[in-house]
C-alpha cells in the first residue's frame, strides 16, 4: 500500500469518527449537572462572611457555603435524570456517557473538594492549635486531602468509562458499582458542610463555650479526613449497589415501598440530618458488606453479580 493510499484511508477513518448527531434533551440535562458544579465553585469562593439574601425571599438568610452544597445536590438530581431521560427517549450514546463523566468530574470531583478547602480555611481561626507547626500541619492535610479526592474522582470516572464500554451489554453493570460512586462520595462532604453551615446555627443561639460550638469545630476537623476516606473509597473495588435502579425499577416487596415512604418523610422533616445519615449509612453499608462477604466472592477485580 502506497503512502497516498494510507493517507486516504486515514482520512476516511477520521470522517467516520466525526460526531454528527447528539441527543439534545439528555445532553442539556447533563450540562445542567456541570453548570451546578461550576456555580457551586463560584459560591464557595465568596466565603463564610457573605450571606445570600435574595430580594424575592427576604426571610432567606443562608451562607454561600451552604448554598454551594445545595447546588451540588441539585447537580446530583440532574445526574440521576439524564440517564433516565436518555433511556426513555432511546437516545443513549457514547457521547452522552463521556459528557456525563466530564460533568461529574466538575460537580462531584472539583466542586466538593474546593468547598471543603474554602470552608476549613475560613473557619481555621476557631481551631485552637498549640503551635504554629500544628497549624501548618493541619493546613497541609487539608490541601492534601482535597488534591487526593479530586484525583481519585477523575481516576474513578475514567475507569468507569472504560469498564462501562466493555460491559455495555451486561445488565449487572447497571445494578452495582465497583468502588464508591462519585455522587455519594461528594454527598458525604457536602452533607457535612450543610449540616455545619445551615443546621447547627439555626437550632439555637448559644455562647462559644457551648456543645454546639464544640460540634461545629469537630465537623471542621472531620471534613478533611472524611474527604480523604471518600476519595480512597472511589478507587477501590468494593461493590456498592445502584440504589435508584435496585429500588425504583420493576416490582418490589411492600416492605421496600414502606421504607421508601418513611425515607421521604424523614427527608421532608429534616433534610440536613437525612442527608448526613443517608450518605454515611450508604458508605458504611458497602464497606461492612464487603468485609463480611465470603472470601471467594471478593476474589478478582470485578464486583460480584448482584442477586435478582
Amino acid at each position: 500500500m502506497t503512502d497516498q493510499e494510507k493517507k486516504i484511508k486515514t482520512r476516511n477513518v477520521r470522517k467516520k469518527r466525526r460526531l454528527k448527531y447528539i441527543a439534545v434533551l439528555p445532553s442539556l440535562v447533563t450540562l445542567m449537572n456541570g453548570l451546578c458544579g461550576f456555580t457551586a465553585i463560584v459560591f464557595a469562593s465568596r466565603g463564610v462572611d457573605t450571606m445570600w439574601r435574595p430580594n424575592l425571599l427576604p426571610k432567606v438568610n443562608i451562607s454561600f457555603f451552604a448554598l454551594a452544597g445545595y447546588i451540588i445536590f441539585l447537580g446530583m438530581v440532574a445526574d440521576v435524570l439524564d440517564g433516565h431521560v436518555a433511556r426513555i427517549s432511546k437516545s443513549t450514546s457514547s457521547f452522552g456517557a463521556q459528557l456525563d463523566s466530564l460533568c461529574d468530574a466538575i460537580s462531584f470531583g472539583a466542586a466538593p473538594a474546593f468547598l471543603m478547602l474554602k470552608l476549613v480555611e475560613a473557619q481555621s481561626q476557631y481551631l485552637n492549635f498549640e503551635s504554629v507547626r500544628q497549624t501548618l500541619l493541619f493546613g497541609r492535610l487539608v490541601y492534601l486531602s482535597a488534591i487526593i479526592y479530586t484525583m481519585c474522582a477523575i481516576i474513578r470516572l475514567a475507569r468507569f468509562n472504560v469498564e462501562n464500554v466493555e460491559n455495555k451489554e451486561d445488565e449487572s453493570s447497571h445494578l452495582s458499582f465497583a468502588g464508591l460512586p462519585s455522587p455519594p462520595a461528594a454527598g458525604m462532604i457536602v452533607s457535612l458542610v450543610i449540616f455545619q453551615q445551615d443546621f447547627l446555627p439555626k437550632i439555637m443561639e448559644v455562647p462559644d463555650k457551648s456543645p454546639l460550638h464544640i460540634l461545629q469545630t469537630a465537623t471542621i476537623c472531620a471534613l478533611p479526613i472524611i474527604t480523604l476516606i471518600a476519595g480512597l473509597l472511589m478507587v477501590t473495588r468494593i461493590p456498592y449497589p445502584h440504589i435508584v435502579n435496585r429500588v425504583l425499577r420493576g416490582k418490589k416487596r411492600f416492605s421496600i415501598f414502606l421504607l421508601v415512604v418513611f425515607t421521604l418523610l424523614f427527608v421532608i422533616w429534616n433534610i440536613q440530618i437525612a442527608m448526613v445519615l443517608g450518605f454515611f449509612v450508604f458508605m458504611l453499608y458497602g464497606l461492612i458488606r464487603w468485609l463480611f462477604m465470603p472470601h471467594k466472592s471478593r476474589k478478582g477485580d470485578s464486583p460480584p453479580n448482584p442477586a435478582p
